[in-house]
């Protein structure tokens, strides 16, 4: 099993293709979109009216934003958020935002339309790809040791399942211009990510106070090393170069 990519990974991804020259604009904006009726932007013009999304990314690129990147904040983990204090709130009830030079965006959902409410951003600090990957392999190792110390196959075994072939993550469709080394990284992370979900989902298969808590403890580096895996892997500003 697998979190689903989310919502502003899909968006720093495709509309980075679009802002490089890498797909055409329809394209980015059906990807982006997906399953959704629409996408509108709220918050980039002095009226406050909706626009549409490629209109809204031709605004960004037109003041010199050149990629788009990922947020993916938990609390007490501001994951790809550098303020200010506005954006951050919105992004935590949300759970994610996307960043862009000097803008930041959160999605709302009503319905089948998601409405992407623009806040103004700041400098964010980002691990890079290569430390990301590193701590999220030790994380993943780490927690299948700990998670098989606790006998998760006794009260988890659909857990337990996951955390033996971690080789088995899913595959991502990510734009052309993508690295490769970071969508497997974001399918790892993501992997992680339903783990982690999967694994909390029901304390009471814990048989006792103690169990549930040394699961919550292994599963909390697991969780921080997947969310920020993902960041990285969807914000160009620290991909590899190449």
């Amino acid at each position: 099993m697998s979190t689903p990519l989310p919502l502003s990974a899909r968006l720093a991804w495709w509309g980075t293709a679009w802002m490089r020259g890498a797909v055409v604009a329809d394209l980015a904006v059906d990807a982006i979109i997906g399953d959704d009726a629409t996408h509108r932007v709220v918050g980039l013009t002095g009226d406050g009216e909706p626009e549409g999304l490629a209109t809204a990314l031709g605004r960004l690129r037109t003041e010199g934003v050149e990629h788009l990147g990922l947020a993916w904040p938990t609390e007490g983990d501001p994951a790809g958020l550098g303020g200010p204090a506005e954006l951050n709130a919105a992004a935590f009830e949300a759970g994610e935002a996307v960043i862009g030079g000097a803008h930041g965006w959160v999605p709302r959902r009503e319905g089948a339309v998601v409405f992407w409410q623009a806040y103004a951003a700041r400098p964010r600090q980002l691990t890079d790809v290569g430390e990301a990957d590193r701590r999220l392999r030790l994380a993943m190792v780490r927690t299948a040791d700990q998670l098989a110390a606790l006998d998760v196959a006794r009260w988890r075994p659909d857990v337990a399942d996951e955390l033996t072939d971690l080789r088995a993550f899913g595959r991502l469709v990510a734009p052309p211009g993508t690295p490769a080394r970071c969508v497997e990284l974001a399918a790892r992370a993501l992997q992680a990510a339903g783990i982690v979900d999967l694994a909390l989902d029901d304390d009471g298969a814990a048989i006792t106070h103690a169990e549930a808590e040394g699961r919550r403890t292994a599963l909390r580096d697991l969780g921080t090393a997947a969310r920020h895996a993902l960041v990285a892997a969807c914000s160009p500003e620290v991909w590899p170069p190449g």
